[in-house]
């Protein structure tokens, strides 16, 4: 017998016949990444546990139409990201700079840097996040698949139920909109963009 943690193929084969502690296994496996993700899409950390919350609840309900055709994180990430993007065009964000500098603490920080270095790494954070919050919910979610989580083509491709090309080009305008609206906000630093 095997030492290894069963795979989300098993888990899901699992949690169709009713077994419950196998679908928490796919939880507690996904829902910290699919949270990060949230959270820059969001720009919340409030609106990202609620949205990952939901995407769980979801995805037990209709387990049994996961297919198997794409693997079971791209399939939770499709459910994740379709309702935060009905969550974003309900909820639309008004979030002024200084509660964005109060959630840079959802960041990483380095334990190395002076604390000025700390204090304008946040705010740069900060900053982007205010840009990633200004930008239309397709370019904001293509982003975060892509730069911050490092999803292939395929992968986002499968997630948001897009062509590849479309995806190529989507997150060619994003990175542009992204830039402009970076230039915007910081103008003294238009050559670090």
């Amino acid at each position: 017998m095997s030492d290894l943690p069963p795979d989300d193929t098993r888990l899901v084969a699992a949690a169709r016949q009713g077994d419950r502690d196998a679908f928490g296994i796919l939880v507690e496996r996904h829902q910290d990444r699919i949270f990060n993700s949230l959270l820059r899409v969001l720009g919340s950390r409030d609106d990202a546990l609620d949205v990952v919350q939901d995407a769980m609840v979801q995805a037990f309900v209709k387990l049994d139409s996961f297919r198997g055709d794409a693997k079971f994180s791209t399939w939770l990430y499709r459910i994740a990201m379709n309702l935060a993007l009905s969550y974003r065009r309900r909820h639309r964000p008004s979030v002024s700079v200084e509660e964005l500098k109060q959630r840079a603490g959802e960041e990483p920080v380095s334990e190395l840097p002076s604390p000025d270095k700390n204090l304008m790494d946040q705010e740069r954070a900060a900053t982007v996040q205010q840009a990633l919050a200004a930008l239309e919910v397709q370019h904001c979610q293509i982003l975060v698949l892509r730069e911050m989580e490092n999803c292939s083509y395929a992968d986002i491709a499968q997630i948001l139920e897009l062509p590849v090309g479309t995806v190529r080009s989507r997150l060619f305008r994003a990175r542009m909109q992204l830039k402009e609206k970076l230039i915007e906000l910081l103008p003294n630093e238009v050559d670090q963009v």
